[in-house]
């Protein structure tokens, strides 16, 4: 095996062989072997092979720096695995952000279900809008007011309304599309408000 000495790669014959030899030897020496080991516990060839070489750039940017009697391959081999340390911590981090934003994603979904499961016709009368009906209703005459109110509030029917005001039924519709036209103008920003008054 190949062994490092102040810069140099002496080879078992005694050659020496300049920088650029040396890096390349390191290269095919150690690339299979390390990309392996890296790929065992990342579990991806690519990111395995990444993870090698970003090793091997990071020692030769430090190698000047490192003590001559450096065992290249342990450095190596141990730049590779913290590395591969990193990568999956990182994965690990970025699954918990999955789960949580499914989590959140999930619980919004099931909030929403469970809204419109409850979802009732009287849910709708928000204060403002509660408020805006009975402003409404307030400016209109009485027998009118009254009617609108039994129809819509009290559920009745048109001619049990008519009978009970003795009057007529024609006159008990003509009432109630009164204050409907006065509403379509007062609550045009809540059009799903309004049809609740119309779909009755």
């Amino acid at each position: 095996m190949a062994e490092r000495k102040k810069g140099y790669l002496c080879t078992m014959d005694g050659s020496e062989n300049r920088d650029h030899g040396f890096f390349t030897v390191l290269f095919e020496e150690y690339r299979e072997p390390f990309t392996r080991f890296a790929n065992s516990f990342v579990r991806d060839r690519a990111v395995a092979e990444n993870l090698f070489v970003d090793a091997l750039v990071d020692y030769w940017q430090r190698r000047d720096a490192l003590p001559a009697d450096t065992n290249v391959p342990a450095y190596l081999l141990a730049s590779v695995r913290n590395k591969a340390l990193n990568h999956l911590r990182h994965q690990r981090i970025r699954e918990r952000s999955s789960d949580e934003l499914r989590h959140r994603a999930h619980s919004e979904l099931d909030f929403r279900i469970s809204s419109l499961e409850d979802f009732t016709t009287q849910s709708l009368f928000t204060s403002e809008i509660r408020a805006i009906v009975r402003q409404t209703l307030d400016e209109l005459p009485a027998q009118t007011r009254r009617i609108f109110e039994m129809s819509r509030f009290e559920n009745r029917k048109n001619a049990e309304i008519a009978d009970e005001l003795h009057l007529s039924v024609k006159t008990v519709e003509f009432h109630i599309g009164k204050v409907l036209r006065v509403l379509r103008v007062r609550l045009k920003d809540y059009l799903l408000f309004f049809l609740v008054f119309i779909l009755r």
